[in-house]
Order: structure tokens, then C-alpha cells, then sequence
């Protein structure tokens, strides 16, 4: 049987890509979002940072820095992390595609840090018809990635960070129709590295500043059929700052910056007969294509800037047993044109916490509105870093 799968399924498969809800290639040049395969994996994860505008490569550690900067791990304070995150995802359009994250982390020693994580994307229910248009039940489609990391401290104030991911993306449920032609479809499978860097430094009782750096997802491209295109993976690029300040004895404020850029070929402007007339052949290897992605917007220096996004954030400790937070993600109108607002609390009890956290999308009807986050960690066995004061 030959299948079909209906418009919901092309509408899951659009909004899976935040930056094509909102923008489109355009040969002029002016609109060139960039996509890629596989970009759940870079949906925001857990509730922290959810709630600081997207950003994490910079603050404290904890056991979700092995999204975020795995090299943060090396300066977790307890010998065990556990961490379980639940996020519905598009709710404002569908009621059944959802985002769960499940962080582990375990110190091997004084320097060394293992870390582990599971990425499972349910796109939910496909109805299924066949070229008549008749019913062919349902589909469940799903994409998942299983990670592995090893961060090492080097000396008191710097750590670096090794990760290695199997990523998993299913779609398909056999052959279909497209365009009058047969394809075989398969589920997509590929192999990527990352590499990390966390830095701190403590001025005594007053503030600790810290920076972090994070390359993920590079990696072999990813394909859908046998002899199929090749799509990239979303190699990405983290930067980020953040610095704490110890109030009094009882309250500490962080703020945190973070600029984001995928270091992924940006679409060239082609005239009528496919030539490119600006920017350059994107169809390129993976290490070309990062390389490439730092100069090779249609539109010069000043499209490349656009290329990066932004997400300041704050976060406000009182008595290390509930935090509030609030931050801001904005991307160019050319290049995604998400732009939303961040909050969420936090509470702590003995070895556990708690985190929530709420999107609210400036735009109207963005189908990321009301985006909700919730995480449940805990932290066991040792304290063998708790000096540090971030």
C-alpha cells in the first residue's frame, strides 16, 4: 500500500521549524530564514532556562548543562543529578505533540564528570490516507537523541567538555505518492560531537563571573530515502556570559546573556534557471558548510549579524528555596522573527527541585504562545564542590 500523509502531518513538519512559521526564502533576498533537519534539537529543554529567555551556556551548573555546556558538569557539587523535563509543544495549534527531556550526571572524581541525556519529540497522531482518499488509520512519527558527555575541570576555574549523540527521526510509515513519483521512505539516523568550554571566576563573597562556549550537533547530514537529499544537522554555535552577585546572606541575582548562531550554509539568492546571483552553493560538505556559515549570507556582514539571536536573562535567589526568573529571546524578522518573553519560578526542598515556566509570544497567534515548561531534579551523594558560591 502506497500512503499519503494528510495537510496536519506537513503542518507538524512546518512548526517543528520555528523559523519557517515565520519566514520564508525569498529570492530577494530580504527574507532567508535558514532550516535544517532535525530542529527539535534545539528546542529549549528544560524549565530554568526556559523561563530566561532561552539562555543557559553561561549560569550555574546543573544537570541539564548537558544541553546547555556539558563542560559545566565538571562543577556540579553533588555526586548524582537526576532530572526529568516535560514541556507541550505548538499547544496553541495541536494538542498532542510534546518535548521530555531526562538529564543524568554523576561525578567519577574530584575533576571529572560523566554525563547522559535523553531527547524524545512525539509529533503525535498522523491520520493516514491512500490515493483515493481513503482512510488508512493513524501514524505515530517521533525523532529522538541519546547523548553522551565527559566534562574535566583544569585547575579551579575551567573545565572543558566533550559530547558524542545519536539522533533518531522517524516520519515515515513506508512508501508514498509524491508529485506522481514513488518514494521509500526510511527513518533518519545520524552521528554528531560537540565540544564545550565553562569558565568562573570568584570574587570572594561578593560575585562570581562565569562565560561558556558550546559548538553542538557536528555531525553527518541526515537523509529520508535511500539515494534522497541530505539535509544538515543544526550545528550550532552558544555564547554566553553571566555574572552572579551575593545580596546578603540570604539572596544572590543573576544576569546572563546569550547570543546563538547556526553555523549552517545560509540559502543562496538563485535567478529563474537555479544560478546563484548572490551568496554561495550551499550544497557543500558539513565541515565546509561550517566554516562557510560565517561569510556566506546572500546579503554581506550586515545579513550575517542578523544570523544571531539574543537572550538576556535574570534570575533571583531568596534563601536557596524559591527562585524567580524572567528573560527574552529576539531573533531578526529576516531570520525566524520569534520574539517572546520568558518567566518561571523555582523551588527547592532538601535534594529537590522544581521548576516552571510560561512563554508569552509578542506576535499574535505565534503558534508558540502560552508555552509551558516543567522540570522535577534531584541531587544526591556528596558535596564535593560546594564551596563555590554561583
Amino acid at each position: 500500500m502506497k500512503y499519503n500523509y494528510t495537510k496536519k502531518f506537513a503542518l507538524y513538519i512546518l512548526l517543528a521549524i520555528p523559523a519557517a512559521a515565520s519566514a520564508q526564502t525569498s529570492t530577494n533576498g530580504s527574507v532567508n530564514a535558514i532550516s535544517t533537519a532535525v530542529p527539535f534539537l534545539n528546542i529549549t529543554p528544560d524549565s530554568r532556562s526556559g523561563a530566561m529567555g532561552d539562555a543557559g551556556v553561561a549560569l550555574s551548573p546543573d544537570v541539564n548543562a548537558n544541553y546547555w555546556n556539558p563542560a559545566k558538569l565538571a562543577f556540579l557539587e553533588n555526586n548524582n543529578d537526576i532530572s526529568l523535563s516535560y514541556s507541550p509543544w505548538l499547544r496553541h495549534l495541536v494538542p498532542d505533540v510534546s518535548l521530555a527531556y531526562l538529564s543524568y550526571a554523576h561525578k567519577l572524581d574530584d575533576r571529572n564528570t560523566f554525563g547522559a541525556s535523553l531527547r524524545y519529540f512525539n509529533l503525535g497522531s498522523i491520520q493516514l490516507i491512500d490515493d483515493n482518499q481513503n482512510d488508512q488509520g493513524t501514524y505515530k512519527p517521533s525523532e529522538l537523541s541519546i547523548d553522551g558527555s565527559f566534562a574535566r575541570k583544569f585547575g579551579n576555574n575551567l573545565s572543558l567538555g566533550l559530547t558524542m549523540r545519536y539522533i533518531y527521526s522517524n516520519f515515515s510509515n513506508g512508501a508514498f505518492v509524491s508529485g506522481g513519483s514513488t518514494a521509500q521512505n526510511k527513518a533518519g539516523n545520524a552521528i554528531s560531537a560537540g565540544v564545550s568550554v565553562y569558565y568562573k571566576k570568584d570574587y570572594g563573597d561578593s560575585s562570581v563571573f562565569a562565560f561558556g562556549g558550546h559548538i553542538s550537533n557536528i555531525g553527518s547530514k541526515i537523509a529520508y530515502s535511500e539515494g534522497g537529499t541530505k539535509y544538515f544537522l543544526p550545528t550550532n554555535l552558544k555564547l554566553g556570559v553571566a555574572n552572579t552577585w551575593h545580596m546578603n546572606g540570604a539572596s544572590k541575582f543573576t544576569v546572563t546573556f546569550d547570543i546563538n548562531k547556526l553555523l549552517v550554509p545560509t540559502p543562496p539568492v538563485r535567478d529563474a534557471d537555479g544560478n546563484i546571483t548572490a551568496g554561495k552553493n550551499d550544497d557543500v560538505s558539513v565541515p565546509a558548510g561550517l566554516f562557510q556559515s560565517f561569510g556566506d549570507a546572500p546579503g554581506g556582514f550586515s545579513e550575517e549579524l542578523k544570523e544571531i539571536s539574543f537572550s538576556p536573562g535574570v534570575e533571583y535567589w531568596y534563601n536557596d528555596l524559591i527562585a524567580l526568573r524572567a528573560g527574552y529571546f529576539y531573533e531578526n524578522p529576516n531570520k525566524g522573527n520569534r520574539h517572546y518573553a520568558t518567566f518561571g519560578v523555582g523551588l527547592k526542598y532538601q535534594i529537590f527541585n522544581f521548576d516552571f515556566s510560561y512563554l508569552a509570544a509578542s506576535q499574535q497567534n505565534s503558534p508558540l504562545a502560552n508555552t509551558l515548561r516543567f522540570t522535577l531534579s534531584a541531587s544526591f551523594g556528596g558535596t564535593g564542590n560546594s564551596t563555590l558560591k554561583q
